[in-house]
C-alpha cells in the first residue's frame, strides 16, 4: 500500500488535476492543445535528445532488456491485430490500429515517471535504452503494417519511403536521432546547452502528464467495450507477463529488469490515439483504450510494482 501511495499516487494525481481542470473548464481545449504541443514536440524531444545524448550506447547496451520488452510489445501488436481482426470482425485497416494500441505502452509519461518515483533518478539507463527504441520500432511496424493493408496493388519499393517520410515528422523519432547522432560522433556537450537542455527536460514529464489529463477527459469511453476490455487485458497482463518470464529467463540484471517490466506494464500511450487518427480508423477504440487502460492502471501498476525484487 505504501508503493501505491508513495510511487503511484503522485503520477496519477497530476494526471487527474489536468482531468479535473478540464472537466471543470478551467483548462480549455486549445489550451490542452498547446500544453501538449509543447511538451511532444518541444520538451520531451529535448529530454530524449539529452538522455540519448549522454547514454553509453557502446558499452551498455543490454540486449536481453530489449528482447524480454520487444518481445512483448510485438507478441501484443499481433495479439491485438489477429484479435481484433478474427474475435471482433473489424476490418484490416481497424485491426491494425487496434494492434498499434496494443503495441505502444506508455514508455515516457507513466513508465519513466513511476520507474523514477519508485528507485531514482539513477534507474532510468534502461528506461532510455527502451524509449530510444519505442518510437522508432513501433511506429515503424505501425505504418508498415498500416501500408501493407491498403496498398492494394502499390508498388512495393514506395513502402520504405513511405515509412521512414511518416517516422521523420514525428518530433520525438527526431529528437532520438538527433541524440543518437550527437552521441555517436562524441559532440561536446557545452555547459550553457546542457543547461537549457535540462531545464526544458524537467518542464517536460510534470506538464506532459498534467496536459495528458485534459487529453484523456475529452475522449470518454464510448461503445466498443469488448474491443477495449481485450485492448486492456493485452496491455496491462499479456505484455508485462511475457516481459517478466523472458526477463527471468535471460538472467536480466535486477534495475534492467524492473525498468523493463514497469514499462511493460503500462497503459497505452496517446500515441495510440495519435496513430489511429492519422489514419482515420478505429479512433474510438484507441482513445477509450488509452482512457480506460490508464484508470485501470492505478491497481494493476501497484500489483507489478509489488512483485518485483
Amino acid at each position: 500500500m505504501q508503493a501505491l501511495i508513495d510511487v503511484i499516487l503522485p503520477v496519477f494525481l497530476v494526471i487527474g488535476a489536468g482531468y479535473g481542470a478540464a472537466w471543470r473548464n478551467w483548462f480549455s481545449e486549445p489550451t490542452v492543445d498547446g500544453l501538449m504541443k509543447f511538451t511532444t514536440n518541444f520538451a520531451i524531444p529535448c529530454l530524449l535528445f539529452r538522455a540519448i545524448w549522454q547514454l553509453d550506447l557502446g558499452g551498455h547496451i543490454d540486449y536481453a532488456l530489449l528482447i524480454s520488452f520487444y518481445t512483448g510489445s510485438l507478441t501484443g501488436f499481433t495479439a491485438g491485430l489477429l484479435g481484433a481482426r478474427f474475435l471482433f470482425g473489424r476490418d484490416w485497416e481497424d485491426a491494425v490500429a487496434i494492434g498499434f494500441t496494443c503495441l505502444f505502452a506508455n514508455s515516457l509519461l507513466m513508465g519513466l515517471a513511476i520507474t523514477e518515483r519508485a528507485f531514482g533518478p539513477e534507474a532510468l539507463e534502461p528506461n532510455y535504452l527502451i524509449i530510444a527504441l519505442h518510437s522508432p520500432i513501433c511506429y515503424g511496424v505501425g505504418i508498415t503494417a498500416m501500408e501493407l493493408v491498403r496498398a492494394r496493388g502499390t508498388p512495393a519499393r514506395t513502402l520504405p519511403i513511405k515509412v521512414l517520410s511518416a517516422m521523420f515528422r514525428n518530433a520525438l523519432v527526431i529528437g532520438i536521432s538527433l541524440g543518437a547522432l550527437a552521441n555517436l560522433f562524441d559532440v561536446p556537450q557545452p555547459v550553457p546547452l546542457v543547461d537549457a537542455l535540462d531545464m526544458m527536460a524537467r518542464a517536460a514529464l510534470p506538464a506532459a502528464l498534467f496536459g495528458m489529463g485534459g487529453v484523456l477527459y475529452r475522449y470518454r469511453p464510448q461503445g466498443d467495450a469488448r474491443v477495449i476490455a481485450y485492448v486492456c487485458v493485452v496491455t496491462l497482463v499479456l505484455h508485462p507477463t511475457i516481459t517478466w518470464t523472458l526477463g527471468t529467463l535471460t538472467g536480466l540484471r535486477t534495475g534492467a529488469f524492473r525498468s523493463a517490466v514497469i514499462t511493460a506494464a503500462m497503459a497505452p500511450g496517446i500515441n495510440a490515439y495519435i496513430f489511429a487518427n492519422m489514419y482515420g480508423r478505429a479512433k474510438r477504440v484507441a482513445a477509450s483504450s488509452v482512457l480506460v487502460a490508464t484508470a485501470l492502471s492505478v491497481v494493476t501498476a501497484w500489483i507489478w510494482l509489488s512483485l518485483l525484487p
